[in-house]
């Protein structure tokens, strides 16, 4: 995008000398130089206009044009009432009208641009093509919460180029994980810089279509509410990890992407017989025991392995008993890999 914008710049740049230098030829009398350094002083101060405006969004560009348009209306209308009729014809009163009704003009295009910039969400929802629908978006969308953030496994995921959605992150959001980050509680806090370090490493991830929504939800305050309601608006699914807040989404029909779902879907299946390599963390409760973790947070004990704890291991599955925390499995160590 960057490259064909350079390239759009120096051909604008391009046309407008060889304009100056035309123009130099239809009025002879105007000096080649003096043309060409008011020509160009112009392109490039409307190119720095243009590097001014980066950040500014087709939203707000149509909140502009219909606040003109609506003001230059009501100053059309207002001008053309009998109150700005002259009631004889007289040089100083026509003067004026004609300044009353300029000022009208600027007055009122102002105002409306201003209202329209202000309720520009609102606005949003009268022009359709302004915000993302499912007919003219290639790639689903995914709005993103801070649960799914500070959980991290989203950044794996896209790693993977597994993950066919592209990533809407609202504002709303990245200023909820950053009051998290700059928290007193230190867990708070490490929670937060966790999610600020996975949306660094979504952001360095060129194969991957992360978009930032700019502006909030209006007549919403909660966090929840807001990320519900773009999801819906936008026609797209909400992924998080919050269970209240995907029962809330599920409560308006709002399709939610659930983490945990996925990683348990990829996991290997275990029983009796299944080959394994799981690092050993701990010591068991028995003898010559070690403790190590199945990708699903399973806990899986294998026998004669104390001596390895701390190292990677190849085991085979010798039995899988169900408990209260999901299962327990049990495993006999083979080779090491």
């Amino acid at each position: 995008m960057k490259k064909t914008l350079y390239i759009l710049r120096a051909f604008f740049l391009i046309v407008s000398l060889l304009a100056c230098i035309l123009l130099h030829y239809v009025v002879e009398d105007w000096n080649l130089f003096l043309v060409i350094s008011v020509g160009m002083s112009i392109s490039v101060l409307v190119i720095l206009i243009d590097l001014l405006l980066e950040g500014f969004s087709l939203r707000g560009l149509s909140a502009i044009t219909f606040g003109l348009a609506i003001g230059a209306l009501i100053a059309f209308l207002l001008s053309e009432s009998p109150l700005f009729e002259p009631l004889e014809e007289d040089q100083d009163l026509a003067e004026t009208l004609f300044l009353s009704r300029l000022a009208l003009y600027v007055i009122s295009m102002y105002l409306a641009t201003v209202i329209a910039l202000r309720g520009k969400d609102e606005f949003n929802l009268v022009i359709p093509y302004v915000r993302f629908s499912s007919e003219n978006v290639e790639t689903p969308l995914a709005v993103v919460d801070t649960s799914a953030l500070i959980d991290g496994r989203i950044a794996a995921i896209c790693e993977s180029r597994w993950f066919g959605f592209a990533l809407l992150i609202p504002r709303f959001v990245l200023d909820e994980l950053q009051s998290v980050a700059d928290s007193n509680d230190p867990t708070r806090k490490e929670k937060g810089r966790k999610g600020l370090d996975v949306l660094n490493r979504l952001r360095n991830m060129k194969h991957l279509d992360l978009r930032i929504y700019e502006s909030d939800v209006p007549d919403r305050k909660a966090v929840d509410s807001k990320l519900v309601y773009l999801a819906d608006t936008l026609k797209g699914k909400l992924l998080t990890t919050d269970y209240n807040l995907a029962k809330l989404a599920e409560f308006h029909h709002v399709d939610w992407l659930n983490i945990t779902d996925l990683v348990k879907a990829v996991n290997q299946e275990v029983s009796i017989g299944s080959r394994l390599s799981v690092e050993l963390v701990r010591a068991g409760k028995d003898a010559n025991q070690a403790v190590g973790y199945l990708p699903d947070g399973s806990m899986l004990v294998v026998n004669d392995a104390k001596s390895h704890i701390g190292k990677e291991v190849r085991v085979e599955v010798d039995s899988v008993v169900p408990s209260s925390g999901g299962k327990m499995v049990f495993a006999s160590l083979k080779s090491q890999i």
